[in-house]
């Protein structure tokens, strides 16, 4: 069996410790590297995995749009005008926003807040996030802390070979020291690292890897891989 490189394990990008929600300690637990992340999400949401979804408590203000198994724990809201397909869980603390849209196969961690105009689909946000003006994240992986400027966007999609078709059906790469990481997934958009801001009108790479705490400063591109605690301009 392949050695795994200790930059793809969740430990180098979130700090456990800090995690109390035992939703997504289980799913960091669970997961060698963070490309299995979205897989093992699917698997909850499915029931594959024997680990059993707390009960939904929290508040669904009217107006609200709901679609599908939509779980709101208690102590999280999901807000008037806000629009959620499910699976999803929406965990304590956690606010879905007016105008904010959530969809199929994301854990929103404790204390994030999703705003207006913001959308994130098949993601896992570990605790903290902000994501309070209009942007996109999907099929990634934010952890405590990140704060998504406005109109920043992840892509997750290889469109190198010809038209886009969907299903995609090319795996997308990660690189690290110049060497070629499969993820094991069509579509993968980011890991961003405990504490990282990304600015304002940033567009993100397939699978960029941005470490904990890394600085970036305000570029239309992103993408590689930016070591835990580096500076990326």
């Amino acid at each position: 069996m392949a050695r795994i490189d200790y930059r793809t394990a969740p430990e180098y990008y979130f700090d456990t410790e800090q995690v109390t929600d035992p939703v997504v300690l289980h799913l960091l637990s669970c997961c060698p590297t963070v490309f299995d992340l979205k897989k093992a999400m699917t698997d909850l949401f499915a029931s594959r995995d024997g680990f059993t979804l707390p009960t939904s408590e929290g508040v669904i203000e009217p107006g609200a749009t709901i679609r599908g198994e939509v779980i709101v724990t208690a102590g999280a809201v999901i807000a008037e005008g806000a629009f959620v397909t499910g699976p999803a869980l929406i965990c304590p603390g956690a606010v879905i926003e007016a105008g904010a849209r959530v969809r199929d196969n994301t854990v929103i961690g404790p204390g994030c807040r999703v705003g207006f105009g913001a959308e994130v689909t098949r993601s896992l946000l570990i605790g903290g996030a902000f994501m309070k003006h209009t942007s996109f994240v999907g099929d990634s992986v934010l952890g405590h802390g990140v704060n998504i400027g406005a109109f920043v966007s992840t892509t997750g999609l290889r469109c190198t070979s010809g038209p886009v078709t969907e299903p995609a059906t090319e795996e997308v790469n990660a690189y690290l020291d110049g060497h070629r990481i499969a993820t094991g997934q069509t579509k993968f958009g980011a890991v961003i690292g405990d504490g990282v801001v990304v600015p304002a009108g940033t567009i993100l790479q397939p699978a960029t890897l941005i470490g904990a705490h890394t600085v970036l400063y305000p570029k239309t591109q992103v993408g590689g891989f930016f070591p835990a605690g580096s500076q990326g301009r």
